[in-house]
């Protein structure tokens, strides 16, 4: 009626996000239970699920370099509490016959990354929590990290990265937890920030990065609202004392773990004291962000593993993670330090004191601040990952998500988020976790003769198959496991041909899982197949298709990864 108030809008559109967050909620789990085809890094199984799998489950597995005793550099408490639970509820289930087999490879898989799944939520109630704080709209926001691809892919992986961006959306609710008026901080604030913090470090000690701003916020707070030293003395002693015991839980996990130092043998060794019990500990202590550190801070040891330009992260992997949200958040940096200067001089001059731009502004300039600092110092070592700058989703949708600060470009971030969905999700190097589903049924088939059997599974040119997946147990030996990574032509040829050249019995079988755009190279070693499987889709940005041979009828074969059967 004329002069009555219009409901529908706002409501409607707030209506409308909540059904669009709730659809891309359940589009996470449920691509999640598929499952994602996509593989994303090694890390992502080679840094938890792949140990625990050998230490809970007993079956042959690769250790990584990082989880041998001679070179601890990740600490196992996480491992344990992630996929190390996950494995022992499969295992406990199999056990108590609840489930005859439940210990398979989609099992393996999907659990570690359900549990993650569910774990990412934390996201999602961090900014519904932080919205509000920060002068965000919080489903605009919430809409906008469920339908990242980032959420989607990388946060339903079993990265240390994934648990370092959880780990910092908690420590900003923590840190954004009261107005910044002068009411006084939350009593267990302080506790649990320390606790936090130090679980990051031990998680990766990049989170120092991730930390630093919150830290300084929530201290730079406490200074600016607290009239006793007493009180304030207080808080700082609340989070020091908690950081330590953390310390020593993390520190004395990692120490039994990886020296397998156990009481009883210390005791019953010349019936030792408490003392001496404590000063063979004490020699035997890991602790393993140190250890992190010290192989990290090595320019040669970085460069084995890839240098790039220290621009790397500001120019390419923030592109390729927040697409044209890292772009607009660049531009709206550098106005806001152009005005901050101005504004700095303008103060110099008429007032005694700078600007607050730190402690009275809840807004653009803070979250700014949270999200550049981080990504600056991990700018200054020169092995950069895009999987690096995964927590700064959090508050890069908190910035976007500004009620003065609307969401354009709606069009172009959705066809963004299909398309990065599409390439990492099932297409990037896609068809190596389907081809060890296909070779773990396969194995575990029923004989059709009494001869054993026998598997070489040769690799080349994939990334390195995680082995638990294919759930083989450490005493069986009937399983040969070869990873080639990408050897040339000449290495590959010698391979196969003296594999082929030796067939030892009568029911040995030799499988050669390459992606088809080198699948030339093996034709070239003067061998025959009796059996070829095409797993479709696969690129490997290594060995990528060529784009005349993609517009051909051959253009399935190049997405694709073989499995081809050795004649003997």
């Amino acid at each position: 009626p004329p002069g009555g108030r219009c409901e529908g809008g706002p409501g409607m559109a707030a209506r409308a996000l909540r059904a669009l967050w709730a659809l891309l909620a359940a589009l996470r789990a449920g691509w999640c239970l598929l499952p994602q085809s996509g593989y994303l890094h090694p890390d992502e199984f080679f840094q938890a699920p792949e140990v625990m799998a050998g230490d809970i489950l007993n079956l042959q597995v690769y250790y990584p370099w990082e989880f041998l005793s001679s070179s601890p550099c990740r600490t196992v408490v996480f491992p344990l509490m992630t996929s190390g639970v996950t494995y022992w509820v499969v295992k406990s289930l199999q056990q108590l016959d609840i489930c005859s087999s439940c210990i398979n490879s989609y099992t393996l898989l999907v659990c570690p990354r359900l549990l993650f799944t569910i774990f990412s939520f934390t996201l999602d109630y961090s900014v519904y929590r932080l919205a509000p704080f920060w002068g965000a709209d919080p489903w605009k926001a919430l809409v906008l990290l469920a339908g990242s691809y980032v959420t989607l892919v990388f946060y339903t992986r079993t990265f240390t990265n994934t648990l370092e961006g959880l780990l910092f959306a908690l420590l900003m609710v923590l840190v954004s937890s009261r107005k910044s008026s002068g009411s006084s901080a939350e009593p267990t604030s302080s506790s649990l920030i320390g606790v936090i913090t130090t679980a990051g470090f031990f998680n990766r000690p990049t989170f120092l990065a991730f930390a630093l701003m919150p830290l300084l916020y929530w201290a730079s707070l406490i200074v600016d609202s607290q009239k006793s030293i007493k009180t304030l003395i207080n808080h700082f002693l609340k989070l020091i004392l908690c950081a330590c015991f953390t310390a020593i839980v993390f520190v004395t996990a990692d120490t039994f773990y990886f020296t397998s130092v156990s009481l009883d043998n210390l005791y019953s060794t010349n019936k030792s004291s408490l003392i001496d019990v404590v000063a063979q500990l004490h020699e035997k202590m890991v602790v393993t962000p140190f250890n992190f550190l010290s192989y990290n801070l090595n320019p040669h040891n970085l460069a084995l593993h890839g240098s790039h330009p220290r621009v790397t992260h500001f120019t390419v992997n923030g592109v390729m993670l927040f697409g044209i949200l890292h772009i607009l958040a660049i531009g709206a940096g550098f106005k806001m330090l152009r005005k901050y200067v101005h504004q700095l001089m303008v103060v110099r001059w008429c007032y005694r004191g700078p600007p607050g731009l730190l402690v009275h502004s809840e807004g653009s300039p803070t979250l700014l601040l949270f999200y550049f600092v981080p990504l600056a110092f991990l700018s200054l070592f020169s092995h950069q990952e895009p999987r690096f700058l995964i927590p700064l989703i959090l508050p890069l949708v908190l910035f976007s998500a500004s009620p003065n600060r609307a969401v354009k470009w709606k069009l172009l971030i959705v066809l963004f988020n299909l398309l990065g969905a599409l390439l990492f999700g099932c297409l990037h190097q896609g068809g190596l976790i389907p081809s060890l589903f296909h070779l773990e049924q396969l194995i575990h088939s029923p004989a059709p003769s009494s001869h054993p059997r026998h598997y070489t599974l040769l690799f080349a040119h994939t990334y390195m198959p995680p082995r638990s997946l294919l759930n083989i147990k450490k005493t069986d030996m009937h399983v040969e496991v070869i990873d080639m990574a990408g050897s040339g032509q000449e290495t590959l040829c010698q391979t196969v041909e003296q594999r082929a050249s030796n067939f030892t019995c009568s029911n040995c079988h030799i499988f050669i899982i390459i992606p088809g755009t080198v699948r030339a190279t093996i034709t070239k070693c003067g061998v025959s197949f009796k059996n070829e499987t095409l797993i479709f889709p696969h690129l490997s940005m290594e060995d990528p298709p060529q784009i005349p041979v993609l517009s051909s009828g051959n253009w399935r074969s190049q997405l694709g990864l073989y499995i081809l059967e050795l004649n003997r």
